[in-house]
């Protein structure tokens, strides 16, 4: 009799394959592919109840992940029964922190620790994140020369001085003609390249860098940047100069040679101290001849405080020259560069050489080698103690310091009366500075 053969299959040609070496189970299916071989497909749910299919091309190595996989899950729901009610707990909290952004615990522990990887810790972790949500605001597009315009009207109306505004419009236009671009788009790199490329000396650089800052600052804050990349930009260092000073001999010529309509711009500067821009700033109302002493109010002075200058009396002769009919208005009513021709036209004029700050240098020098008091020359002189001895003690001797507030217009001194004595007379009034 002959044995018909079965036709029940063989164990091994039954798909899918089931592996089973604990608890958990595990599916391997096979499939064929478009090209007549044959891929092993194991069903992975170790990610939560959604299933992925992990493939491989041969059938032992596709049993061999089923198995540890299998070995995994049996592990993981081992430590699921066994959890403590701390433990258990803590997962709770763990998964109500979760539940608004709609994030399970598992991918959430997997994402930390495949950053942890990257960065080693959880400061690092939250660093990070904190500087990709700073490097990642949402900010309004604006071309760099539109911010500069809107900048500079923003300071026109909050009353900047004119010589501020024409500083800062020369030179932040300067810029947005060389970034034709949006703000936002605008590196730390591009700028010192910038900067590099011009070559500025060392005040004029820290000047741009300054007004490129101030510009920055005004667009993050109304965000048209997520950050300032002057922040960042290389640090000017910048040499402390000699400090110059003229004699009495100098400047007796520099007022002889200069214009009536300049001439009060010199003695203010010599004898009163002031900034060339706080006499450019200055009006004659501001200025008492008969009390002897000048207010600089805060819209005028460089450090935006309001201090009182008294007058030394040859001062108050210079600028008594002045016709009291003119004594009105701006004591200087020509333009800022107007201002700077006149200082080299007097200076070629009267053979002397100009000095950056020499008028104002001269007279806080003299003032203190006088008086030997830095807090008192630094109320005249609108600075502090320290600047003062550090730049200016020591370089008058008192004798000079007196030849200096003795230097009085022709027509005064001939006209002057025993109370009019010169400056440092045994019998002279004395304003400010002591015998």
């Amino acid at each position: 009799m002959k044995t018909q053969a079965s036709r029940k299959p063989k164990q091994t040609d039954i798909w899918p394959k089931i592996v089973q070496p604990g608890r958990a189970v595990v599916r391997v299916y096979r499939r064929q592919t478009p090209a007549g071989n044959w891929s092993f497909l194991v069903a992975n749910y170790a990610d939560g109840d959604k299933r992925r299919m992990d493939a491989y091309p041969t059938a032992v190595e596709a049993i061999e992940a089923a198995t540890k996989l299998a070995q995994r899950l049996d592990a993981r729901d081992y430590v699921a029964a066994s959890m403590t009610r701390p433990q258990a707990l803590e997962y709770a909290n763990a998964e109500a922190r979760l539940k608004p952004f709609g994030v399970t615990v598992d991918s959430a522990t997997a994402a930390v620790a495949h950053c942890l990887k990257i960065v080693g810790d959880l400061a690092s972790l939250q660093a990070a994140a904190t500087f990709y949500r700073e490097r990642h605001k949402k900010i309004t597009a604006k071309r760099v020369a539109d911010a500069v315009a809107e900048l500079l009207k923003h300071r026109q109306g909050q009353g900047a001085s004119e010589r501020y505004l024409i500083g800062l419009r020369s030179r932040l236009n300067r810029f947005a003609a060389d970034f034709q671009k949006d703000v936002g788009s605008v590196t730390t790199a591009d700028i010192q390249a910038w900067l590099d490329g011009k070559h500025f000396k060392p005040h004029n650089l820290k000047s741009f860098i300054t007004m490129i800052h101030t510009l920055f600052d005004y667009c993050q804050s109304r965000g048209y940047c997520d950050s300032n990349p002057a922040e960042r930009l290389e640090r000017v260092k910048i040499k402390g100069g000699s400090v110059e000073i003229y004699t009495a001999d100098e400047i007796a010529r520099l007022l002889s040679a200069a214009s009536p309509e300049f001439r009060p711009c010199i003695a203010l500067g010599a004898f009163a101290g002031l900034r060339s821009a706080e006499i450019e700033r200055l009006e004659w109302k501001d200025v008492d001849i008969e009390q002897r002493h000048i207010v600089i109010g805060a819209h005028q002075s460089k450090t935006a405080t309001r201090r009182i200058v008294p007058l030394a009396d040859n001062s108050a002769e210079w600028l008594a020259l002045t016709p009291k009919s003119q004594r009105t208005g701006s004591v200087w009513q020509g333009t800022h560069d107007q201002f700077h021709d006149s200082q080299q036209i007097t200076a070629d004029a009267a053979k002397v050489k100009w000095k950056s700050n020499g008028l104002r240098h001269s007279f806080v020098s003299c003032v203190f080698a006088l008086t030997n008091d830095a807090g008192r020359t630094a109320g005249f002189a609108g600075n502090s103690p320290g600047v003062v001895h550090k730049f200016y003690r020591e370089l008058v001797k008192p004798s000079d310091a007196r030849q200096w507030f003795n230097v009085r217009p022709k027509t005064a001194v001939e006209n002057a009366t025993p109370a009019q004595l010169p400056f440092g007379h045994a019998n002279a009034k004395q304003n400010f500075i002591p015998a």
